[in-house]
């Protein structure tokens, strides 16, 4: 009994004064508008065998971060960052390789607005299996970035807005 409280203690106090803090594990993620744009896709993005990304996730988005999507009837609902990941933990994860294309940003002061094209493949240097843009808010706060939201709408046979988003200077 002895040696699992021992165990227990060590492992505890070990983890407390060895491990590395969420803060300073993703710092580097949140510095500038194009490290947190990159850790966005990187969060999701990878073969069915790597895990997801979760913590990572979370520290780039601020806390009451809202997203917004599309369902298939056209319609949006606003939702949390957490009620996001419930379908991702539901289905069986597969190859998903979101890759942005183009990206504006506009930027006054603490706050910026970025436009993101991106294309879905199911293997690294694959086909295009699906395009969207995406409309993403930033605010620099305490010596970091934070996204506050995003919307993210998919492109449609009828609608080809991300050739007129990649074509606009």
């Amino acid at each position: 009994m002895k040696r699992i409280i021992f165990l227990l203690v060590f492992t505890a106090l070990g983890t407390f004064l060895f491990g590395q803090k969420t803060s300073s594990k993703y710092a580097r993620d949140v510095q500038s508008i194009d490290a947190i744009m990159k850790a966005y896709y990187e969060v999701f993005s990878g073969s069915s065998t790597d895990p997801w990304q979760f913590e990572r996730d979370k520290f780039i988005h601020s806390e009451n971060a809202v997203i917004t999507r599309w369902d298939e009837n056209g319609k949006t609902g606003p939702h949390s960052l957490e009620a996001e990941y419930v379908p991702v933990l539901i289905a069986p994860k597969e190859n998903w390789y979101e890759k942005e294309l183009k990206r504006t940003v506009t930027h006054y002061g603490n706050i910026a607005q970025v436009w993101s094209a991106f294309e879905v493949t199911t293997e690294p240097n694959g086909a295009a299996i699906m395009r969207g843009l995406t409309s993403i808010q930033l605010h620099f706060e305490n010596g970091r970035w934070w996204i506050d939201s995003w919307t993210s709408m998919q492109e449609t046979e009828e609608d080809k807005f991300v050739d007129a988003f990649l074509k606009k200077q």
